[in-house]
C-alpha cells in the first residue's frame, strides 16, 4: 500500500511484503500499484481454481479468469485506495477507531467491487445484487470475511516492520556504543604512550642542556609539536593523514635526538592524498610499535619507512622498520596491547572494510600494513 508521507517514518507495509522476495525493492507509489495489482490478480486465480475445483458454471476456465482477475483488481484497487485515505486523514493514535474504520473500508469496498464489476463486464444493474436478501447476506459475509483477513495481513505486516525497526535502532545503539568503546580505548592508548613519553624526553632534555644545548633545544621544540598535534587528534572525530604524519614527524624527530644515529626514518607519500580524512591516532601506535619493538632492541639500531598511497577504493599505509623482526624480538611487558586495541578500533570504527597485518620482511625487520577505506578529501586543514 502507499505510505502516508514520504517525511514520516513509513508504518505500512504492502501485503505482498509478507513473502520475503517482494521486500527487496523499496516502497514507493508506482511499486505499491504494480503490487496491488499483483495481490489482486493472485487472488483472483486462487478463486478461479477453487470454483473450477468445487463449483458448477457454465464458463470455461479463460473467461472464469478473466471475470474474476478484473473484478478482485477492481476491488483491490478500492481497497488500495481507501486504506490510502484512512492512513492520511485516520489518527493512528487512537487504535480501535483506525481498525474499525479499516475494516469498514474494506468491507465496503469487497461488497461494492463485485456488483459494479459485473455491471462493467455483463452490463447488468449493480443494483440486483442489493435486491434479494440472500445474495445480499452473501456479499456481505464475503466483505466482512475479505476484511477481517486484510486487516490481519495489513497487522501482521505492521509488526514485521516494527520489530525490523527496533532491531535496525538496536543495531544502530550498539554501533554507537561501539564507538564510544573505541574512542574510551583512544584516550586509554595516549594515557599509556604520553606519560612514558613524556618522562623519558624530559629526562634527554635535561641530560642535554649542559653539554649540548642546542640538541636539547631541537628536542624540546619538536617535543612540543608533537603535544600540540597529539592534543589536537585527541579532540577530534576525523584528522587528516597530513595531519597524522606530522604527529608521526614530531614523534620521530624526538626519538632521532634521543637515538642519535641508530634512527633513520623517512616517508614516501603518493601525492593529492594528504588531505585524505581517517580516524585519529592510527598511524602513531604502528610507528611507536616499529621504534620500541624494532629498532630500539637492536644495537645498530635501523630505518622505518611510512608509505601510503591509494589503491582502488582503499587507502594503503606501510610502516617498515629494518628491526630485529618477529622472530628475534624480545618480550616485553604490555607486548601486542598497542595493535590489539588498534585492531579493535578499526573494527568498531570501518568494520570489515580495514584490515591490519604484520609482515615480517625477508630482509629482517617487520612491515604494518594499514588498509582502510578512501573517504573524501577534506577542504580544509583542521587547527589545534
Amino acid at each position: 500500500m502507499i505510505i502516508a508521507d514520504k517525511t514520516t517514518p513509513r508504518i505500512r507495509s504492502h501485503p505482498l511484503e509478507l513473502i520475503p522476495l517482494f521486500r527487496r525493492w523499496p516502497s514507493s507509489p508506482a511499486r505499491n500499484i504494480a503490487y496491488t495489482a499483483i495481490w489482486s490478480s493472485l487472488i483472483g486465480l486462487g478463486l478461479t481454481v477453487t470454483q473450477e475445483m468445487f463449483g458448477r458454471s457454465d464458463m470455461s476456465f479463460g473467461r472464469m479468469l478473466f471475470y474474476t482477475t478484473v473484478i478482485s483488481n477492481l476491488i483491490g484497487f478500492l481497497v488500495h485506495g481507501a486504506l490510502h485515505f484512512i492512513e492520511r486523514h485516520v489518527p493512528r493514535e487512537k487504535a480501535v477507531l483506525f481498525r474499525s474504520v479499516q475494516l469498514l473500508a474494506v468491507g465496503m469496498a469487497c461488497v461494492a467491487g463485485i456488483p459494479v464489476g459485473n455491471a462493467l463486464l455483463q452490463g447488468r444493474n449493480p443494483l440486483f445484487f442489493f435486491q434479494g436478501g440472500k445474495v445480499m447476506t452473501v456479499l456481505l459475509a464475503f466483505g466482512m470475511l475479505t476484511a477481517v483477513l486484510i486487516v490481519l495481513v495489513l497487522a501482521a505486516g505492521e509488526r514485521r516492520m516494527r520489530r525490523e525497526a527496533d532491531a535496525a535502532r538496536q543495531q544502530e545503539q550498539i554501533a554507537a556504543a561501539g564507538r564510544l568503546v573505541a574512542e574510551a580505548r583512544l584516550r586509554a592508548l595516549q594515557a599509556q604512550i604520553e606519560p612514558h613519553f613524556l618522562y623519558n624526553t624530559l629526562a634527554n632534555v635535561v641530560g642535554l642542556i649542559d653539554s649540548q644545548p642546542a640538541k636539547a633545544r631541537r628536542m624540546l621544540e619538536r617535543f612540543i609539536d608533537y603535544l600540540r598535534a597529539s592534543l589536537s587528534a585527541s579532540r577530534a572525530e576525523h584528522a587528516t593523514l597530513q595531519g597524522e604524519l606530522e604527529l608521526a614527524r614530531a614523534y620521530l624527530d624526538v626519538l632521532g635526538v634521543r637515538l642519535e644515529g641508530r634512527l633513520r626514518w623517512r616517508f614516501e607519500i603518493a601525492p593529492g592524498i594528504d588531505r585524505l580524512l581517517i580516524a585519529p591516532m592510527l598511524l602513531q601506535p604502528l610507528v611507536e610499535n616499529a621504534v620500541m619493538h624494532g629498532i630500539e632492541p637492536k644495537l645498530e639500531g635501523g630505518d622505518i619507512v611510512l608509505r601510503a598511497h591509494p589503491d582502488g577504493g582503499l587507502l594503503c599505509i606501510d610502516v617498515c622498520d629494518t628491526g630485529l623482526g618477529l622472530r628475534m624480538l624480545p618480550p616485553r611487558p604490555g607486548g601486542g596491547v598497542g595493535l590489539s586495541n588498534l585492531r579493535e578500533r578499526l573494527h568498531q570504527l570501518y568494520g570489515p572494510a580495514a584490515s591490519l597485518r604484520l609482515i615480517e620482511n625477508p630482509a629482517g625487520g617487520v612491515s604494518a600494513r594499514l588498509q582502510l577505506p578512501l573517504l573524501e578529501p577534506c577542504t580544509t586543514i583542521p587547527t589545534p
